[in-house]
């Protein structure tokens, strides 16, 4: 009979720990930006006030490296937005930790996202809840965000082109949702594939002139809490449209 108390506690979350990281296609043994993602959550993320354990560890096991442009690799785990192609960004690692957190999620949550980009935000979501769901409207970027998903092993990321303003009505409703994009105002199809007591973390405002909200759904209505500044791309598609033409005299 194995004594289970005679193998120490601190050995198994050390094993549950390694298993993660190599879970991601890094094995630490090998890995030589293991040391640079452990300075970035250090210095980027817990200094300025990430708690959330589960939210840290992802940090601590996606290689944000593998999803930036060549040329940009060497700033991997800076603490700052990249240009991607297509007129995007992949958003600083702060600003993902900061509203992944928002969300307080749960390892059994579905979650969709609004702009793949990258495709890093919805890895760091796939290590924290059980299916992510990620429509990008730029082709080129979307299906790169695939393949790096599809190289690191990360099956419970759902990835699809198209115009995020729909939502992803087949895989509704969600436990939660992030926007990783800026339109005016939230795009009701959100409001309605979300589920009841669900949260939604979302950069609202004009280009230069944006605020981190978290909604909660409440009795079918979105309870508005407003956050920080922030600085996002601007939804385009048929949010783009709407606000032009909300704009018009």
């Amino acid at each position: 009979m194995t004594n289970r108390a005679s193998f120490p506690v601190a050995a198994l979350v050390a094993l549950a720990s390694l298993a993660g990281v190599v879970a991601s296609g890094d094995d630490p043994a090998t890995d030589p930006k293991v040391a640079a993602r452990n300075k970035m959550v250090q210095q980027h993320l817990i200094e300025r006030g990430i708690k959330n354990e589960a939210v840290l560890n992802a940090f601590r096991t996606v290689p944000r490296h593998k999803f930036l442009p060549p040329g940009s690799v060497r700033h991997a785990y800076d603490d700052e937005s990249i240009q991607i192609g297509e007129g995007q960004t992949i958003t600083a690692p702060y600003e993902v930790a900061f509203m992944t957190e928002l969300l307080q999620l749960k390892p059994t949550d579905k979650v969709y996202e609004v702009g793949t980009g990258s495709g890093y935000q919805s890895a760091i979501l796939s290590r924290i809840v059980k299916d992510v769901y990620s429509i990008e409207i730029h082709a080129p970027l979307g299906k790169r965000a695939a393949e790096v998903h599809k190289e690191l092993g990360y099956s419970n990321i759902h990835t699809k082109i198209g115009d995020g303003y729909a939502g992803w009505p087949d895989a509704a409703p969600f436990d939660a949702i992030v926007v990783t994009c800026a339109p005016s105002k939230v795009p009701p199809p959100l409001i309605e594939q979300l589920k009841e007591g669900g949260r939604m973390a979302i950069p609202l405002g004009s280009q230069f002139d944006q605020r981190i909200h978290l909604m909660v759904k409440k009795d079918g209505k979105m309870v508005d809490q407003v956050y920080r500044s922030t600085l996002f791309v601007p939804m385009t598609g048929k949010a783009q449209k709407e606000a032009k033409e909300g704009a018009k005299p």
